[in-house]
């Protein structure tokens, strides 16, 4: 295993916790005594997840979801199912204030706990039907690791924002800290505990003993958090991972056009621990995407005919390409070129991984593949499926809309995640739409989110990138164009013994009736393991339908010879939450009104004369009148214009009752040479409406002066 003094011992635990769990497929209903660092390693053990679920295992969550969404079991109808309502929802509240959040019966685990928005009031949990809490602090707390109870940053985070890209702030909370109890779970937020939650939470099977938590389980198990912490942040440290038996074996290949080639061929029983390739990407962005879906990856299971995993080579890693490197735990991009995977891959006889290429060119890559021997039989073991699709078996019942299906299968098995995939041709919020799970045939799913982004882990429909290692965005364009998130649920994962779907609510159309009404369209990878004999209905999708669907709508009104605002770049980052950000002026009416139909947004409203720099590209030197064309409207501020430090004309008030494109505006007039310049805006008033500061940028122009 991973490699440590105490290696040896930690391979031991980990096949004597995945051998308890496997007793009963065999009818010896074994009685499994879980401990504390058991559960903190199924945090990061990707061994874990492939163990196929005792009877009586069920996996849940506890959301704030609108509970005005309901099934009517006498009328066989489900009743408000796209309430939106998702912050305030609660299983009862009390003439104080008080709220029960949760009520779950043991043996059993928190795994995650998010919130959009906690605040000071105070969160408690009580274990085990005792009268005292075992944490009674501020909800907001829980998620601070300098100042919080569980101080593992990596596991436990206010935001998940990507600081190496300067995304300094994605909102969405996080605690990835197993909370175990033996008898019972209850979660009270007392007045003003905030708003929004997820309490994600497996209950064992009926006989299994867990400690349960105490404020001493975090010292007495804190290497084990450590170990988990430092895995989490830096997920490349899997690769290292040694099981019985291991092989690596590299291979070149070159994938012919229109041709398929057998990358890898192994014996059973074993595993696949985990692979990588390599190729050389195109370096256009939208090349890189359409390449990425030319290319898919197959893989097939003993004397299957038909592949269990079958994808677009990029979404099969959590990528279309144009993301740069990324790294989660189950797969990413490394800096190198390098997609990687870390799925634990059972099989009895043999497997046969292979990659067809749809482009007009012959594509070489280089592969690795690491397999090794089982720690335990293959009949404990599920098979590992991840298919993509778009718009695949969708609910035939009108009063299941909004749901759009990510998974159905039948079966005994683990969902374990999925990458969904969101083209968003005019700007405006997909989602909103609440993931809701059924489980071996349940009327109502266990599992009922609050929000789309709220089950990938970040909140208030953030269009910035993050990367978290078990969840992601790692691309992201603003919520208009292409977005691609992750979810892996590794300890979290949901267990069914007879059947899943999976949906997550989709509210808007594939098309508009014109190219500006708002639409968005969905493609997902779903992944899964399923016992043997269970039912994967999907099957591969042609090229024609996986390249080419997505198109942007070409704007009525580009003024020449300008900087278009939108596509400018930040000098540095401002300070305050909301980032200078491309925005589309469709939906305010501005079809052929701001140039581009766009406009480069900046919300300043909390610290005054904080300062939006951006860089301003002169291509030959000389004196040239600055022409700026900015947005007005009821929330927008004044700003002071700046040049390389200096003061730029008079300060600009943008309020206007109605939101409109100003008329250009004359900043001065400026001899430029052609190295770096920063032109600057600092707000210097709020919105006469509110203490706001919205900031639009439509362009800049540089009008050459004889």
């Amino acid at each position: 295993m991973h490699k440590n003094p105490n290696g040896k011992s930690r391979l031991k635990n980990i096949v004597t916790l995945l051998s308890a769990s496997f007793l009963g497929t065999s009818g010896l209903q074994a009685a499994q005594v879980l401990t504390y660092k058991d559960l903190v390693e199924r945090l990061t053990n990707m061994e874990s997840v492939a163990v196929l679920p005792q009877p009586g295992e069920q996996g849940g969550l506890a959301s704030s979801y609108d509970r005005s969404s309901r099934y009517d079991a006498k009328a066989d109808k489900y009743l408000d199912w796209g309430a939106n309502r998702d912050g305030s929802g609660v299983v009862r509240t009390g003439t104080d204030g008080s709220a029960v959040l949760a009520e779950i019966k043991g043996p059993g685990c928190i795994w995650r706990i998010w919130s959009a928005a906690p605040d000071k009031g105070h969160l408690q949990i009580y274990l085990d039907d005792a009268r005292m809490p075992v944490l009674d602090l501020p909800f907001v707390s829980y998620f601070d690791p300098k100042s919080g109870p569980f101080p593992w940053p990596n596991l436990v985070y206010i935001h998940a924002g990507d600081e190496a890209r300067g995304d300094r702030y994605v909102p969405g909370s996080n605690i990835y800290i197993p909370i175990p109890f033996q008898k019972s779970c209850r979660i009270v937020g007392l007045k003003g505990w905030g708003q929004y939650y997820h309490f994600s939470y497996t209950r064992f099977t009926e006989g299994t003993t867990v400690p349960t938590f105490t404020p001493n389980t975090l010292t007495e198990n804190k290497a084990a958090l450590d170990e988990a912490d430092k895995i989490t942040g830096d997920v490349t440290l899997l690769f290292n991972v040694k099981h019985p038996g291991q092989v690596t074996e590299q291979k070149e290949i070159t994938v012919p056009e229109a041709g398929e080639s057998s990358v890898f061929e192994f014996d059973g029983p074993a595993a696949i621990t985990g692979f990588k390739f390599k190729l050389d990407l195109p370096k256009d962005d939208e090349a890189q995407r359409v390449l990425l879906r030319q290319l898919t990856l197959s893989i097939v299971w003993d004397d299957e005919g038909k592949p269990a995993v079958w994808s677009p080579l990029g979404d099969f890693f959590g990528c279309i390409g144009g993301s740069g490197p990324f790294q989660t735990i189950a797969a990413g991009l490394l800096k190198d070129g390098t997609f990687y995977s870390n799925w634990y891959m059972p099989f009895g006889k043999k497997a046969r991984i292979s990659i067809r290429n749809d482009s007009s060119k012959p594509v070489a890559i280089h592969c690795e593949a690491t397999h090794a021997a089982l720690s335990q039989p293959i009949e404990s073991l599920g098979y590992f499926h991840a298919k993509w699709h778009r718009d695949a078996f969708m609910p035939v019942r009108d009063d299941r809309k909004p749901d759009w299906t990510v998974l159905v299968t039948k079966g005994r098995g683990r969902f374990v995640g999925m990458h969904l995939h969101v083209w968003t041709p005019v700007e405006g919020w997909w989602g909103e739409g609440d993931e809701k799970f059924f489980v071996d045939g349940e009327k109502f799913p266990s599992t009922f989110g609050t929000g789309s982004e709220d089950y990938f882990g970040y909140a208030w429909s953030s269009g910035l990138r993050f990367v978290r290692p078990f969840h992601c965005q790692a691309l992201a364009q603003y919520n208009m164009g292409h977005e691609s998130d992750c979810r892996w649920q590794i300890s979290e994962n949901v267990p069914f013994q007879t059947s899943f779907e999976g949906t997550i609510e989709k509210y808007w159309p594939n098309e508009g009736s014109n190219e500006y009404q708002f639409h968005d369209l969905y493609a997902a990878v779903a992944y899964w393991y399923l016992a043997p004999g269970g039912e994967d209905p999907y099957s591969p999708i042609a090229v024609t339908d996986r390249i080419g669907y997505w198109k942007a709508p070409v704007p009525k009104y580009c003024e020449p010879g300008v900087i278009e605002g939108e596509d400018m770049q930040v000098a540095t980052p401002p300070l305050h939450q909301h980032y200078y950000t491309p925005l589309g002026m469709l939906w305010a009416g501005g079809t052929g009104k701001w140039s581009g139909d766009k406009e480069g947004a900046w919300g300043a409203g909390i610290l005054n004369r904080e300062t939006l720099e951006l860089l301003l590209p002169v291509k030959m030197a000389g004196n040239y009148r600055i022409v700026a064309r900015f947005t007005k409207g009821p929330d927008y501020g004044v700003f002071q214009p700046g040049l390389d430090g200096e003061k730029l004309g008079n300060p600009v008030d943008l309020y206007n009752e109605k939101l409109v494109p100003g008329d250009p505006v004359e900043l001065g007039t400026r001899r430029f040479d052609t190295s770096r310049h920063v032109l600057s805006f600092t707000i210097v008033g709020f919105s006469r409406q509110k203490h706001w500061g919205t900031f639009g940028l439509d362009y800049v122009k540089l009008v050459p002066v004889n």
